[in-house]
Protein backbone atom coordinates (compact mmCIF):
# COMPACT_ATOMS: atom_id res chain seq x y z
CA UNK A 1 0.00 0.00 0.00
CA UNK A 2 1.48 3.28 -0.66
CA UNK A 3 1.95 6.02 1.78
CA UNK A 4 -0.23 8.42 -0.51
CA UNK A 5 -2.99 5.58 0.51
CA UNK A 6 -2.16 5.34 3.77
CA UNK A 7 -2.51 9.08 4.56
CA UNK A 8 -5.36 9.78 2.53
CA UNK A 9 -7.67 6.46 2.22
CA UNK A 10 -10.13 8.02 0.02
CA UNK A 11 -9.94 10.60 -3.23
CA UNK A 12 -12.00 13.18 -1.35
CA UNK A 13 -9.68 16.70 -2.30
CA UNK A 14 -11.10 18.82 0.51
CA UNK A 15 -10.50 15.11 3.03
CA UNK A 16 -6.92 15.42 1.79
CA UNK A 17 -6.11 19.36 2.13
CA UNK A 18 -6.91 18.71 5.75
CA UNK A 19 -5.31 15.59 6.43
CA UNK A 20 -2.06 16.71 4.91
CA UNK A 21 -2.14 19.91 6.95
CA UNK A 22 -2.64 17.85 10.20
CA UNK A 23 0.28 15.30 9.10
CA UNK A 24 2.73 17.58 8.47
CA UNK A 25 2.29 20.34 11.66
CA UNK A 26 3.15 17.21 13.98
CA UNK A 27 6.13 15.87 12.37
CA UNK A 28 9.31 17.28 11.84
CA UNK A 29 10.80 17.41 8.38
CA UNK A 30 13.69 15.04 9.20
CA UNK A 31 11.87 12.27 9.98
CA UNK A 32 10.08 12.58 6.67
CA UNK A 33 9.90 9.81 4.03
CA UNK A 34 10.98 11.30 0.41
CA UNK A 35 6.90 11.45 -0.39
CA UNK A 36 6.09 12.92 2.92
CA UNK A 37 8.92 15.43 2.95
CA UNK A 38 7.90 16.57 -0.94
CA UNK A 39 4.08 17.03 0.41
CA UNK A 40 5.08 18.94 3.69
CA UNK A 41 7.30 21.63 2.04
CA UNK A 42 4.58 21.87 -1.30
CA UNK A 43 1.93 22.34 1.17
CA UNK A 44 3.88 24.26 3.22
CA UNK A 45 5.09 26.90 -0.07
CA UNK A 46 1.04 27.38 -0.51
CA UNK A 47 0.78 24.59 -3.21
CA UNK A 48 -2.49 23.15 -3.72
CA UNK A 49 -2.40 19.27 -3.95
CA UNK A 50 -4.56 16.58 -5.52
CA UNK A 51 -4.04 12.88 -4.90
CA UNK A 52 -5.33 10.40 -8.03
CA UNK A 53 -5.56 6.99 -7.91
CA UNK A 54 -5.69 7.00 -11.69
CA UNK A 55 -5.73 8.66 -14.86
CA UNK A 56 -9.89 8.65 -14.83
CA UNK A 57 -9.59 10.64 -11.20
CA UNK A 58 -7.30 13.07 -12.95
CA UNK A 59 -9.59 13.92 -15.20
CA UNK A 60 -12.05 14.25 -12.74
CA UNK A 61 -10.00 16.69 -10.58
CA UNK A 62 -8.85 18.57 -13.30
CA UNK A 63 -12.81 19.01 -13.78
CA UNK A 64 -13.27 19.85 -10.22
CA UNK A 65 -10.41 22.59 -10.99
CA UNK A 66 -12.18 24.06 -13.94
CA UNK A 67 -14.95 24.34 -11.92
CA UNK A 68 -13.70 26.13 -8.96
CA UNK A 69 -12.39 28.32 -10.87
CA UNK A 70 -14.46 29.44 -13.74
CA UNK A 71 -12.25 28.34 -16.06
CA UNK A 72 -14.46 26.38 -18.64
CA UNK A 73 -14.29 27.91 -22.43
CA UNK A 74 -11.01 29.76 -21.68
CA UNK A 75 -7.77 30.13 -23.48
CA UNK A 76 -4.96 27.88 -21.87
CA UNK A 77 -1.60 27.52 -22.51
CA UNK A 78 -0.02 24.36 -23.30
CA UNK A 79 3.03 22.94 -25.04
CA UNK A 80 2.57 19.44 -24.74
CA UNK A 81 0.09 17.13 -27.06
CA UNK A 82 -0.34 14.27 -25.04
CA UNK A 83 -2.31 16.87 -22.83
CA UNK A 84 -4.60 18.34 -25.72
CA UNK A 85 -7.43 15.32 -25.44
CA UNK A 86 -8.22 16.75 -21.81
CA UNK A 87 -8.33 20.28 -22.86
CA UNK A 88 -10.42 18.99 -26.21
CA UNK A 89 -12.52 17.01 -23.58
CA UNK A 90 -13.11 20.04 -21.57
CA UNK A 91 -13.86 22.72 -24.83
CA UNK A 92 -10.49 24.38 -23.72
CA UNK A 93 -9.23 26.60 -26.26
CA UNK A 94 -4.74 26.13 -26.63
CA UNK A 95 -3.75 26.83 -30.36
CA UNK A 96 -2.15 30.35 -30.30
CA UNK A 97 -3.82 31.68 -26.75
CA UNK A 98 -3.58 35.29 -26.43
CA UNK A 99 -4.67 35.31 -23.18
CA UNK A 100 -4.33 31.97 -21.14
CA UNK A 101 -6.03 31.37 -17.60
CA UNK A 102 -3.40 29.35 -16.47
CA UNK A 103 -0.72 26.48 -17.63
CA UNK A 104 -1.19 23.04 -18.29
CA UNK A 105 1.59 20.94 -18.11
CA UNK A 106 3.79 18.18 -16.59
CA UNK A 107 7.23 18.79 -15.23
CA UNK A 108 10.36 16.97 -15.12
CA UNK A 109 10.44 16.22 -11.46
CA UNK A 110 9.30 17.12 -7.99
CA UNK A 111 12.25 18.15 -5.22
CA UNK A 112 11.18 16.70 -1.76
CA UNK A 113 13.82 19.05 0.04
CA UNK A 114 12.40 22.74 -1.70
CA UNK A 115 8.37 21.29 -2.55
CA UNK A 116 9.65 22.79 -5.55
CA UNK A 117 9.00 21.39 -9.38
CA UNK A 118 11.50 21.26 -11.79
CA UNK A 119 10.90 22.39 -14.83
CA UNK A 120 12.30 22.35 -18.73
CA UNK A 121 11.71 23.41 -22.30
CA UNK A 122 9.82 20.19 -23.20
CA UNK A 123 7.49 22.11 -21.02
CA UNK A 124 7.26 25.60 -20.83
CA UNK A 125 9.64 26.53 -23.98
CA UNK A 126 11.91 29.23 -23.67
CA UNK A 127 9.33 31.11 -20.96
CA UNK A 128 10.87 32.26 -17.72
CA UNK A 129 8.06 31.64 -14.64
CA UNK A 130 7.26 35.31 -14.58
CA UNK A 131 6.35 34.93 -18.02
CA UNK A 132 4.21 32.22 -17.36
CA UNK A 133 0.27 32.87 -16.57
CA UNK A 134 -0.68 33.12 -13.17
CA UNK A 135 -2.53 30.02 -12.81
CA UNK A 136 -0.74 26.31 -12.99
CA UNK A 137 -1.86 23.27 -13.25
CA UNK A 138 0.69 20.36 -13.41
CA UNK A 139 0.30 16.66 -13.72
CA UNK A 140 3.00 14.41 -12.32
CA UNK A 141 3.65 10.93 -11.06
CA UNK A 142 4.64 9.84 -7.20
CA UNK A 143 7.99 8.65 -9.28
CA UNK A 144 8.85 11.79 -9.91
CA UNK A 145 9.34 12.55 -6.35
CA UNK A 146 13.56 13.27 -5.96
CA UNK A 147 15.26 14.22 -2.60
CA UNK A 148 17.49 17.12 -3.79
CA UNK A 149 17.68 19.36 -7.20
CA UNK A 150 20.90 17.54 -8.10
CA UNK A 151 18.92 14.36 -8.39
CA UNK A 152 16.25 16.28 -10.96
CA UNK A 153 19.10 17.80 -12.97
CA UNK A 154 20.64 14.18 -13.10
CA UNK A 155 17.61 12.38 -14.19
CA UNK A 156 17.26 14.97 -16.87
CA UNK A 157 20.25 14.06 -17.59
CA UNK A 158 19.47 10.35 -18.25
CA UNK A 159 15.91 10.81 -19.75
CA UNK A 160 17.32 13.29 -22.41
CA UNK A 161 20.59 11.94 -23.77
CA UNK A 162 20.38 13.21 -27.51
CA UNK A 163 17.78 15.97 -27.42
CA UNK A 164 19.26 17.54 -24.01
CA UNK A 165 16.54 20.51 -22.98
CA UNK A 166 16.98 24.17 -21.99
CA UNK A 167 15.14 26.64 -19.64
CA UNK A 168 15.82 23.96 -17.07
CA UNK A 169 14.18 26.01 -13.73
CA UNK A 170 11.93 25.24 -10.45
CA UNK A 171 8.87 27.05 -9.33
CA UNK A 172 8.95 27.37 -5.38
CA UNK A 173 6.64 29.57 -4.43
CA UNK A 174 2.80 29.41 -4.71
CA UNK A 175 1.32 32.10 -2.72
CA UNK A 176 2.66 35.59 -2.16
CA UNK A 177 4.11 35.78 1.08
CA UNK A 178 2.24 37.19 3.82
CA UNK A 179 5.30 39.27 5.05
CA UNK A 180 8.77 40.62 3.39
CA UNK A 181 10.70 37.18 2.63
CA UNK A 182 14.06 37.74 1.45
CA UNK A 183 14.38 34.28 0.08
CA UNK A 184 11.44 35.19 -1.90
CA UNK A 185 13.29 38.27 -3.73
CA UNK A 186 12.82 38.12 -7.27
CA UNK A 187 10.73 35.23 -7.33
CA UNK A 188 7.10 35.11 -8.67
CA UNK A 189 4.62 33.50 -6.82
CA UNK A 190 1.79 31.52 -8.79
CA UNK A 191 -1.52 29.76 -7.93
CA UNK A 192 -0.37 25.92 -8.52
CA UNK A 193 -2.77 22.88 -8.64
CA UNK A 194 -0.77 19.51 -8.46
CA UNK A 195 -2.57 16.40 -10.21
CA UNK A 196 -0.38 13.70 -8.15
CA UNK A 197 -0.65 10.52 -9.90
CA UNK A 198 0.06 7.09 -8.17
CA UNK A 199 2.46 4.88 -10.34
CA UNK A 200 4.49 2.77 -7.72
Amino acid sequence: MSFFKKLFGSSNASSEEENVSEYAGSISDSHLSIDERFIFNFKKNGGKFLYCENKQEVAEQFENILEENDWFENEVLCYEPALFNLLDENKLLYTAPVKPKFLLATCENLIADEGSILFSSKQIKQNKPNELPANIVIIATTSQILSVKSDGLSAIKRKYERDYPTNITTIKYFEKAKEEDFTQYGSVAKNLYLLLLEDL
